[in-house]
C-alpha cells in the first residue's frame, strides 16, 4: 500500500476501514470471528479510550463490551457499534461469555497476548459447547502500517515533545536534580497540550546515563558535565519517543572530554547510517546490523547493548523490532525509533534517538531536534 505522508490537514480515523481490514486478515487465517481484550485493540477499531471493555467482530457483527462507567463516554467516542453494559456484579469475561453463549458460531477465536490463562479457562469452562481459538497478532499487525490520521496525530506529539524539551533546556540549573528535570519535563509537555508523558521519562546524569532504562534519582546536575535525557508525549492517544544528550558545562568555560566526543560521534554516524539504509524490503535486521557496524569501526560495538529500534504509536513498543534475529522486511506506513547507544559503566552513555516513517521511497525523519556535535556544544 502507499505510505501517506505527514500534512497538516485536520483528519477523522476511519474505523470501520480498520475493522474490514481486520476481517479480511482473520479469513485469511481462517478465522470468521474474534474477541479483542487489548484496550489498545479495542480503541484502534472503535476510538473508546477507556478500559476493561471487549470487542466482539464478526462480518456480520461488532459489539462493544463494557460497563456503565463507561456509557457515556462510549456514546460520544463510538459509532456504528452494538453496546453491551454488564452488571457491577458480573466480571468482564462472564459477560463475554454470557454474551457468546448465545451466538451461534462453534469456535471462538480470542485474542491470545492479552487474554490471562485464568480468564481463558474461565471463557472456556463457561462455554463447554464451543471451542476456543488462540489468535495472535491480528490486529497488532495492522497497527504496524499507520494510516494518515495516526501520522498526524504522532506528528503532533513530536511536536510537543520538542517544545517541551528546549523550554525546559533553557531552565537548566547545577542545583536541578535529575527528578526535577523530569518533573518540569513532563510539566512543560502536559501545558502544551499533551495528555501525559508517553513513559517514564529516563534522565541520568553522568556516569548514571550508562544505564539505559535508568530513573531519575536526586543527583544533580552539577555532578557532570553531561545529561541524558530520553523522553515523549501522550497526545490524542499517539506517543513520540526522543532521546538526547545536553552539555551542561559547555565552551567557553569548559571543553566536553575526548572521551565523549569520541562516543557521541560514533552514535551519531550509526545513527544517520541506519536512517539512510531505511526503506521499504530492507530486513529489520539488516538495519540494525548497519548501526552495528559502524560502532565497529570506533571500537564500541559491545558497549551497544540493546536493539536499534522498535515501532510505536498508541503503544511506545509495538511489533515491529530493528534488532538482530529480525528477519522481516520494513514495510510502507511502519514508524520506528532509531537509538543506537553505547554504554561505559562509570563513566557515562550516550544514545540519540530519532521517529523515522517508512516511506514509499525511503523514509521521512519526523523528529527535528539538533543533534549534530557541533549543535551540542552550541545548543
Amino acid at each position: 500500500m502507499s505510505s501517506p505522508l505527514v500534512t497538516n490537514k485536520k483528519l477523522l480515523p476511519d474505523y470501520s476501514k480498520r475493522r474490514d481490514r481486520l476481517l479480511r486478515g482473520l479469513r485469511s487465517q481462517g478465522a470468521k470471528n474474534l474477541l479483542i481484550t487489548s484496550p489498545y485493540n479495542v480503541s484502534y477499531l472503535t476510538g473508546f479510550t477507556g478500559e476493561d471493555s471487549f470487542l466482539w467482530i464478526t462480518p456480520k457483527e461488532v459489539v462493544l463490551l463494557s460497563d456503565a462507567r463507561y456509557e457515556e463516554q462510549i456514546q460520544s467516542e463510538v459509532k456504528d457499534v452494538e453496546l453491551l453494559i454488564r452488571t457491577p456484579s458480573t466480571t468482564i469475561i462472564d459477560a463475554a461469555a454470557n454474551a457468546l453463549a448465545v451466538r451461534d458460531q462453534a469456535e471462538i477465536w480470542v485474542e491470545a497476548a492479552s487474554t490471562s490463562v485464568a480468564q481463558w479457562e474461565r471463557l472456556g469452562s463457561r462455554l463447554p459447547n464451543k471451542a476456543l481459538a488462540s489468535c495472535s497478532g491480528a490486529v497488532e499487525r495492522l497497527r504496524e502500517i499507520k494510516d494518515a490520521y495516526e501520522l498526524n496525530a504522532i506528528q503532533d506529539s513530536i511536536r510537543i515533545a520538542e517544545r517541551a524539551f528546549k523550554a525546559t533546556t533553557e531552565l537548566l540549573e547545577p542545583e536541578m536534580s535529575e527528578k526535577q528535570i523530569a518533573d518540569e519535563l513532563e510539566f512543560a509537555m502536559r501545558r502544551l497540550g499533551a495528555e501525559s508523558a508517553a513513559f517514564k521519562i529516563i534522565v541520568g546524569v553522568g556516569e548514571r546515563s550508562a544505564l539505559p532504562h535508568g530513573r531519575p534519582s536526586n543527583k544533580p546536575l552539577r555532578d557532570s558535565s553531561f545529561v541524558l535525557i530520553d523522553w515523549g508525549a501522550k497526545k490524542n492517544g499517539y506517543l513520540s519517543d526522543l532521546t538526547r544528550i545536553v552539555l551542561t558545562d559547555k565552551p567557553p568555560a569548559n571543553k566536553p572530554s575526548a572521551k565523549l566526543e569520541k562516543m557521541y560521534r560514533a552514535v551519531l554516524q550509526a545513527q544517520m547510517d541506519a536512517i539512510a539504509a531505511i526503506k521499504p524490503g530492507v530486513l529489520m535486521s539488516q538495519i540494525d546490523a548497519v548501526a552495528r557496524k559502524a560502532l565497529e569501526k570506533a571500537g564500541l560495538e559491545k558497549r551497544f547493548t540493546h536493539g536499534l529500534g522498535h515501532s510505536f504509536g498508541l503503544e511506545i513498543h509495538e511489533s515491529v523490532r530493528l534488532g538482530k534475529g529480525q528477519e522481516r522486511p520494513l514495510e510502507a506506513g511502519m514508524v520506528v525509533t532509531v537509538e543506537p547507544g553505547v554504554y561505559i559503566p562509570g563513566f557515562g552513555g550516550v544514545r540519540i534517538e530519532d521517529d523515522v516513517l517508512v516511506t514509499d521511497s525511503g523514509n521521512q525523519v519526523l523528529t527535528s531536534l539538533a543533534k549534530q556535535w557541533d549543535e551540542v556544544l552550541g545548543a
